[in-house]
This record gives structure tokens, sequence and C-alpha cells, in this order.
């Protein structure tokens, strides 16, 4: 998901009928950690509004930092909340995460939902209790990011080496402990490819949801400059939207912060402009008045060209990811190659084409993953999963591991 800060969904969209087979359930929340309110946060916080009796289980918890709705649940973290710093540099504990997963002791629901990117998923269940994880993607360190990760470590070949092991580790523990989930949900076709792929398993597609009644079109000229919004981290390619904007003298705003900024500001012409990060309403003034969106990264779903496109605005975007599914010819520009090459003749040929866009179509395909609609699916799946109406394919045995990254059986009192 997408690391860009956001403010809670507009109150009159959380009213809502929960169907009857989930009414008074007794439901358990598992999230990674709650350190922002992200994409990620999003979808969590219809289930807390679902089910605001829930306890919800945590790595760690950045008082204040997830919104009201979130902040007033029944929140219970593991051993790392103690450490000093930790909301500062929790995701250098990557190799013990694990363990700490351990002490989430869900006690007697009926019903468990995770939210999963990392080790969410891994939480132990009672025996017969239907586990239900919403996959954002399976532990990207472990799988897909392995090799940038360790790619950081080019020149340190004894780190690199205790990396690629600990990686090792870490694969084979988030494929084992995805046998306690019994149904899966991916947030993008492309994740379920993953989810099959990392787990042997199959799983619904329900996409995050878009505030459409908050993102929406406004009667201005489209005549400002592109636009990036992004966190500032390499994977998001957001140096590829630099290059090309300051070698061909093209205005570009960039919106968001990270760890890559001092670099991209290296690269950037005078035409770029940074601008940190902004408030939801600034952002959205700037989709609706921006000349397109540039998004040359690749995202497991991208929520940020789904609020381009309910605000009417083009999206030139990579067609890999999330991306690929939610962008059309008549919303904007998908291209293929992943390069600085490529993203320039995407802009240059939408250029001379004279800027063909559809901005109502753009706006109609954002509408499909309205916050009403993901309520009512997701909420709709959870009740077939209680009500036994919800196939899924059986979990492969698990496989037993020994050491820190060895889940623990539901027997185990002393990980409780």
């Amino acid at each position: 998901m997408d690391a860009k800060p956001r403010q809670a969904f507009n109150a009159r969209n959380a009213t809502s009928q929960v169907p009857a087979p989930l009414v008074g359930l007794r439901v358990a929340l598992v999230h990674d950690w709650l350190t922002g309110l992200r994409g990620g946060e999003k979808c969590l916080e219809v289930l807390c509004r679902a089910f605001p009796g829930a306890t919800l289980h945590t790595l760690i918890h950045k008082k204040g930092s997830v919104g009201p709705t979130i902040g007033a649940m029944m929140i219970r973290t593991s051993p790392l909340q103690r450490l000093p710093g930790v909301e500062r540099h929790y995701r250098k504990l990557l190799p013990i995460m694990p363990a700490a997963a351990r002490f989430w002791n869900v006690g007697e629901v009926d019903l468990v939902v995770s939210l999963s990117h990392c080790v969410a998923k891994a939480v132990r269940v009672p025996k017969g209790v239907p586990h239900v994880c919403y996959c954002f993607t399976p532990m990207r360190y472990a799988w897909d990011g392995r090799a940038a990760y360790l790619e950081s470590w080019t020149g340190r070949p004894v780190r690199r080496a205790a990396a690629g092991f600990m990686l090792d580790r870490l694969r084979a523990w988030d494929k084992a402990t995805s046998s306690s989930v019994s149904h899966f949900v991916a947030i993008s076709e492309t994740v379920r490819g993953r989810i099959d792929r990392c787990y042997g398993r199959d799983g619904r597609v329900i996409e995050p949801p878009v505030d459409t009644s908050f993102y929406s079109p406004a009667p201005v000229d489209r005549d400002g400059p592109y636009l990036c919004v992004s966190a500032l981290v390499p994977y998001k390619r957001i140096d590829q939207a630099i290059q090309v904007c300051s070698s061909t003298g093209r205005p570009l705003v960039v919106i968001g912060a990270g760890p890559d900024r001092d670099r991209l500001q290296r690269l950037a012409g005078p035409g770029v402009t940074f601008l940190g990060w902004q408030t939801d309403e600034s952002i959205r003034d700037h989709y609706r008045r921006c000349r397109a969106l540039l998004f040359p990264g690749e995202e497991d779903f991208g929520i940020v060209p789904a609020e381009a496109m309910a605000c009417g605005a083009p999206v030139i975007a990579l067609a890999r990811g999330g991306a690929a599914e939610t962008v059309d010819e008549r919303a904007g520009v998908l291209y293929q190659e992943p390069t600085a090459d490529g993203l320039r003749d995407a802009i240059e040929s939408w250029e001379h084409r004279g800027r063909p866009h559809d901005p109502a179509w753009a706006r109609q395909r954002a509408e499909v993953y309205a916050l009403p609609r993901f309520r009512e699916r997701l909420l709709n799946y959870l009740a077939d999963v209680v009500g036994g109406s919800a196939a899924h394919k059986a979990p492969p045995a698990p496989h037993v591991l020994s050491g820190s990254l060895a889940p623990r059986g539901r027997g185990d009192q002393k990980a409780r």
C-alpha cells in the first residue's frame, strides 16, 4: 500500500448496517503496526467501525498517529512496544518481529481478521475459528523485495551473506505461517498472483477503498505542472519522473517525504518543486489542477492513481502492479518499459496526441473503489466466511522451523 499519510474518512461514510451473521460476534483484529494513517489503516478503519468492541493486536502503537476511530479500540501491543525509540526504528527490527508476534493472544473469539504485509497473518488462532487475512502483499522483504534489500549491502559481503540467510529464514517462516489463514483476501489481482506463487493459496480480490466523496473534480483549468505524490523511497522510482522533467524543462511538483529526498533534490532541475507532505485538501487541489499524475513505480494496488482519477486527473503510469488494473487508455497512459526513457516516451506520445483524456471516465473508474462499495464487499465476504458459504483452498501442512522464526503451537502456554 501507498505510504501517504491520510486523515480519517468523513464520518458520514461510516454509517452502515453490519450483515446479520456478524452481529454479536467476538472479533479479533490484527495489524502489523500502528504508526500512521496510510492506505492500510484506511482498510482497518472500516473494520474498527464495524466491530468497535473488537480487540486490536499490533506490534507497536504510536499514540495519536492513526486517528480517533482506530485509537479508540482496545489495542494490545507486543513486547517491542517497550523498546526505547521503537516508534522511529521499528523497521530495523524485522528479524525479531516473528518472535514478537508470538505474544499475540486473541483469546476466545469467533472470528480473526488480520491485515498483513509483514507478520500479522502469523497470529495464532484457536482451533476451528476462521482467520481471514486481508493481504496487502506477502512479506515484501522475503519475496519480491529481497533483491533490492540485499542490494543495499553491496560492497559489504559478510553483512550481505548474513542478510541473505536471515531473509531465507523469514521466507520459510512466512510460508509456514500462511497455514494459519483459512481465507485470503488480496488487494489486487497482482497480489492474488503473489499469494498463489508464494503460499500456494487462492484468494478473493477486494480492492482498497478510495474516498471518492472527498476526492472529486472541480471546474478549474488543468494548467498546472506534472505531479508526483509519493513516499520518497527508491522503489517508488520518483527519480525517473524528476530526471525526465528536469532534462526536458517540464514543470513538476513532488508531494511527499522520505529518506530519498536529499538524493532526489540533487537530481532535480529548477522546474521541480518539492512540497513535502501536504494536507489532504492541498493534495486534492493539486490532483484537480495538475497536467497529469506521473506514477513510475510498481505498487501492490496504488491508492494515489485512483485518488487522482477521482478528481478527473490523467494518469501516466507504469503498466505493472495495481495501476495496470485501475488505469486504462481513456483515463491516462500505461507504458511498458520501467525506465526514465519509457516514461519520457509515454509523456511525449501523450502530448503529441493532444493530451487525450476523458475526465468523466476517469471519475467513473475511481468510483468502482468507493468506500461504501469496499465496506459492503468486505463485510459481506466476512459474513459468508462465518456462514460457511465462502469457499477456500485448504491450507498446506505447516513446515516445522527451529529457532526464533519457528511458530509455536496453539497449546504452548509459554508463548502466550
